[in-house]
């Protein structure tokens, strides 16, 4: 049995405590101690420690003891947080989904004789895996994600909730979005080229340019199309939009009788009660994977897949936090059971292209109910 501390007590970071409790010792982390004793009061077997990440010394002496870290901090202490993880030697799975280049520590993670495994939850995250594996068994041309995560019940005029901190929603409404077509990178704002585009079981949904593709520009520089975007109800855009261009999203503190403000900590304060998802609200993850490209026959084929997910009543855990929680948790278990042990930073889809990793990330999501169906069709050349 292998010790394992999981950093973050959020819905992600519990639901991926209480899986890998299953078969591991597991000691869950957080600065929050009503967060930690109200898991251990569900599940007395995990361990609860109370844990500064921004306290560089009490962080690494914390971790010492363990054989692996799984990271969920929220992404603005994401990147300070894995680098000194990697600096203390500990293998690590990260999903604090920082904007900063993860592959900057990769030097790092070698010198150290570390695994860092970074960005492995929904999306990024299984995206990249899936893209890793075709890309090793085709000549990818075209790579498209759309993914969201939404509340069963449209509540206006959001229609929208979230199971982690509305700070990081907003970083990726604010946050240029980058893509690439034709060979070409192309940086555009957040929240554009809106689109509509039907699924079964939930209907028509609006699509719109976000910062998704992240490692996959560096690593994937030969797909001459790749684009990720994020999924929300139809209406949800616009009135994005209406808060960004009023300038409630700025940092830059204002005046308000005497005391300064940023309208950005306003903002976060009042979306965090509209947008806070209930213990057992239900919410869905919808994502559809679309690769294009030449096939080993020749042919130009057209591979989807797609996943609806729903909020899971038996064992009372949100879809968001089952399909982005349990892809890092089957990167926890593929590691430990020695599966992947190179050294260095790597996103999913260096891990994926390996054909044993894909099929152990398929299969370990397939056993938590959570499914990525398949269909291709080959097109006209």
């Amino acid at each position: 049995m292998n010790k394992v501390i999981v950093i973050g007590a959020g819905m992600v970071g519990s639901a991926m405590a209480i899986d890998m409790a299953i078969n591991h010792e597991v000691t869950l982390t957080d600065i929050n101690q009503t967060a930690l004793e109200k898991l251990k009061k569900s599940h007395p077997l995990i361990n609860i420690q109370k844990l500064d990440v921004t306290h560089k010394e009490s962080l690494q002496k914390a971790i010492q003891p363990y054989d692996l870290v799984i990271c969920a901090v929220p992404g603005f202490l994401g990147f300070e947080t894995l680098k000194a993880i990697i600096e203390a030697k500990k293998n690590v799975i990260d999903i604090s989904f920082f904007s900063e280049n993860s592959l900057e520590l990769d030097l790092l993670a070698k010198e150290k004789n570390v695994t860092a495994i970074v960005d492995c939850g929904v999306a990024p995250g299984m995206d990249n895996i899936i893209l890793g594996h075709y890309n090793e068994i085709m000549k990818l041309t075209d790579f498209e994600c759309l993914v969201g995560g939404l509340p069963k019940e449209k509540k206006w005029p959001f229609c929208y909730k979230a199971p982690f901190s509305p700070v990081d929603v907003i970083e990726e409404y604010i946050r240029p979005a980058r893509y690439v077509e034709n060979g070409h990178e192309v940086v555009r704002e957040a929240l554009t080229d809106c689109e509509y585009i039907h699924f079964d079981k939930v209907g028509t949904l609006e699509s719109f340019n976000t910062d998704g593709l992240r490692s996959i520009i560096h690593t994937m520089p030969h797909i001459l199309n790749m684009k990720e975007k994020t999924l929300r109800y139809p209406g949800h855009v616009e009135y994005i939009k209406v808060l960004k261009e009023s300038g409630f999203f700025s940092e830059t503190e204002i005046d308000v009788k005497g005391t300064k403000i940023s309208p950005l900590d306003a903002t976060s304060n009042i979306l965090f009660k509209e947008w806070r998802l209930g213990e057992e609200e239900e919410e869905i993850t919808v994502m559809r994977i679309t690769l294009k490209g030449q096939n080993a026959k020749g042919q130009i084929e057209e591979i989807t897949y797609d996943l609806h997910d729903e909020y899971c009543h038996s064992t009372k855990t949100s879809s968001m936090s089952r399909t982005t929680g349990y892809t890092a948790t089957a990167a926890a278990n593929l590691f430990l059971e020695g599966l992947f042990s190179e050294k260095g930073v790597f996103p999913p889809e260096l891990v994926g292209r390996h054909k044993n990793c894909f099929e152990y990330f398929l299969n370990y999501l397939k056993e938590r109910n959570v499914h990525y169906v398949k269909k291709s069709k080959i097109l006209d050349e």
